[in-house]
C-alpha cells in the first residue's frame, strides 16, 4: 500500500508535538498490516468529511484519510484534534 500526504497534512503535522508525531508513525504501521485494527477505530465520516475515513491517533489526535485506487493507496489530509478539525 502506498501512502501520500496532502500538504496541509504535511503542514499540520510539522506543527503537532513529538509525542503525537511518535505516535503517528506507530499507528502508521498498524495501519499498513491491518486498516481495520480495533485500536485505531478507524471509521467512515459524514458531514463536510462524507467520503473520507478517521483513525485515531493519540488521545483526542485524529487523521483523516481517503483510500484511491481499490484500496493501493491512501491519501491522508488532515491531522489535528478533534475539536480543530470537527468545529
Amino acid at each position: 500500500m502506498k501512502i501520500k500526504f496532502k500538504k496541509r497534512f504535511a503542514k499540520q503535522f510539522d506543527k503537532s508535538t513529538i509525542k503525537v508525531q511518535n505516535a503517528f508513525y506507530a499507528k502508521i504501521k498498524i495501519f499498513q498490516n491491518n486498516q481495520f485494527n480495533q485500536i485505531l477505530n478507524n471509521h467512515q465520516l459524514t458531514g463536510k468529511y462524507k467520503g473520507l475515513r478517521s483513525i485515531n491517533i493519540s488521545g483526542d489526535w485524529r487523521a483523516i484519510y481517503c483510500t484511491n485506487d481499490n484500496h493501493k493507496s491512501v491519501m491522508f489530509y488532515l491531522i489535528g484534534t478533534h475539536s480543530e478539525l470537527y468545529k
